[in-house]
């Protein structure tokens, strides 16, 4: 075999692994792509439902009693104040099929079952006063 054949052979050989590269990398980016644009229209969908689901007339809480928090927590619910009779403070997370809490959701969750929770006040004109 000359030397002319073998960097031929060589260049040729170099060309068809980057056509296959290349049609392997558009294949996986467009598989990307798809499952991106799935992924964000499954966000979408899932807080319009957030912002949805109180009106359901199946839902157990009053919307009127619901404070939508979004981070953290979905729903923090003031149950029966709108009536004007405080039963309890809900703190609700919406989930769908087999999702689990997040971790930080899970410590929310601890926090509350072992009820180290308390109300405080901040007043902001001792901060002005200050000056």
């Amino acid at each position: 075999m000359d030397i002319p054949t073998l960097i031929a052979g060589c260049l040729l050989g170099f060309l068809i692994g980057m056509a296959l590269m290349r049609i392997v990398a558009n294949t996986e980016h467009k598989q990307i792509r798809k499952t991106a644009v799935k992924g964000s229209k499954n966000q979408i969908l899932w807080e319009l439902y957030e912002k949805v689901l109180p009106a359901l007339p199946d839902f157990p809480y009053a919307p009127k009693d619901m404070l939508f928090v979004g981070k953290w927590c979905d729903y923090i619910i003031f149950d029966g104040l709108t009536e004007g009779r405080l039963r309890e403070i809900i703190f609700l997370e919406l989930k769908s099929g087999n999702a689990r809490l997040t971790q930080n959701e899970a410590a929310i969750k601890y926090i509350l079952d072992h009820k180290k929770v308390r109300f405080t006040e901040y007043r902001i004109d001792s901060v002005r006063n200050k000056e």
